[in-house]
C-alpha cells in the first residue's frame, strides 16, 4: 500500500521459515470478539491531533483530508481513498458532555428513549434536558480492502454534515440492482456483496471549511471468500459479538472526549 503511515522493512524468510509459519498458521491468534477493539475510519480536519508534532496522536505524512484507521494510525490520501465492502449498517444516538462543561462521553442512548424527543436546538448542536449534547451518528460496519487484496474490519462513522453524505450512500445502496441470469429477474444485491470507493472533498459555509466524504460505487464483490468473510462479520455484529472501540479521550485542546466532530466549524 502506498499511502500507509509507516511500512516495516521487508526482510527476506527463508523458505523453511515460511513453511513453518504456513505450518502453524493462525495458533495463539484467535481471540474472543470481546477482547477486539474495531477501529474507526475518520478523516483528518485541519485541527486533527494527528496532524499536530507535539501531539502523542501524531501521524507522520499525513495531511487535512486524510483517512486515518484510529486504532493502528495507518493512513490514506483522502484524494485516492479507501475502497470498503459495507458489511452493516445502525444508527446510534450518542451523549457527550459539552467541553466547556469539562467534556466526556456518557454512552449511548436507545432510539426508543423518550429522551429522544425532548431535545432543544442550540445553534448546529442537539441538547438533552440535562444539559449534555447529543450526537447521531450513522455507523457502517466495513471491510477495508487494501490494493494487495488483503481486508481489514473497521467502522466508518458520519455525524453532522457527514449525514447527508449517509443518506446519499444509503440511497444508491439499496437503489443497485442486478439480473440474475438465470431468471432474468432484477434483485438488489445484499450490502456485504458490494464494494464502494471512499475520497474526501472540501467544504465549506460562513464559519469556515473542511474535509467530508465522497462515496463512489465500485461495483460488486468479485472474491466468493470475502464475500463469505463479510457475511459472518455481519452476523457477528447483528448477534452483539462485535462491537466499535470505545470513544477516544481528545487530547486536541479543551479537555473531555472527542465526539468526532468538535474539529468541524459547522
Amino acid at each position: 500500500m502506498t499511502t500507509a503511515v509507516a511500512k516495516a522493512k521487508e526482510t527476506a524468510v527463508s523458505t523453511d521459515v515460511l513453511d513453518d509459519i504456513f505450518e502453524t498458521a493462525g495458533e495463539g491468534a484467535a481471540f474472543d470478539s470481546s477482547e477486539m477493539q474495531i477501529p474507526f475510519v475518520r478523516v483528518l480536519q485541519a485541527l486533527s491531533p494527528q496532524l499536530n508534532k507535539k501531539k502523542a496522536e501524531y501521524i507522520e505524512g499525513a495531511a487535512q483530508g486524510d483517512l486515518f484507521n484510529t486504532v493502528t494510525g495507518q493512513w490514506w490520501s483522502g484524494e485516492q481513498g479507501v475502497t470498503v465492502v459495507p458489511c452493516y449498517h445502525t444508527i446510534k444516538y450518542l451523549e457527550f458532555v459539552p467541553r466547556d462543561m469539562g467534556g466526556g462521553f456518557k454512552g449511548e442512548i436507545h432510539p426508543s428513549n423518550p429522551v429522544l424527543q425532548q431535545t432543544t436546538r442550540s445553534g448546529s448542536k442537539e441538547m438533552l434536558p440535562s444539559g449534555n449534547e447529543l450526537v447521531k451518528s450513522a455507523q457502517y460496519f466495513c471491510f477495508v480492502v487494501e490494493e494487495d487484496g488483503s481486508y481489514q474490519p473497521a467502522v466508518i462513522d458520519m455525524k453532522s454534515t457527514q449525514l447527508k453524505v449517509a443518506k446519499r450512500w444509503n440511497t444508491q445502496i439499496q437503489l443497485q440492482k442486478v439480473r440474475n441470469p438465470k431468471t432474468g429477474g432484477l434483485v438488489t444485491p445484499a450490502l456485504f456483496a458490494t464494494m464502494w470507493k471512499l475520497t474526501t472533498t472540501e467544504e465549506s459555509n460562513d464559519q469556515g471549511s473542511w474535509n467530508n466524504y465522497q462515496v463512489e460505487k465500485v461495483g460488486l464483490v468479485e472474491s466468493r471468500d470475502l464475500l463469505l468473510e463479510a457475511k459472518a462479520f455481519r452476523e457477528s455484529i447483528a448477534a452483539g459479538e462485535v462491537k466499535a472501540a470505545p470513544e477516544a479521550p481528545s487530547t486536541g485542546g479543551g479537555g473531555g472526549f472527542n465526539n468526532g466532530d468538535d474539529e468541524i466549524p459547522f
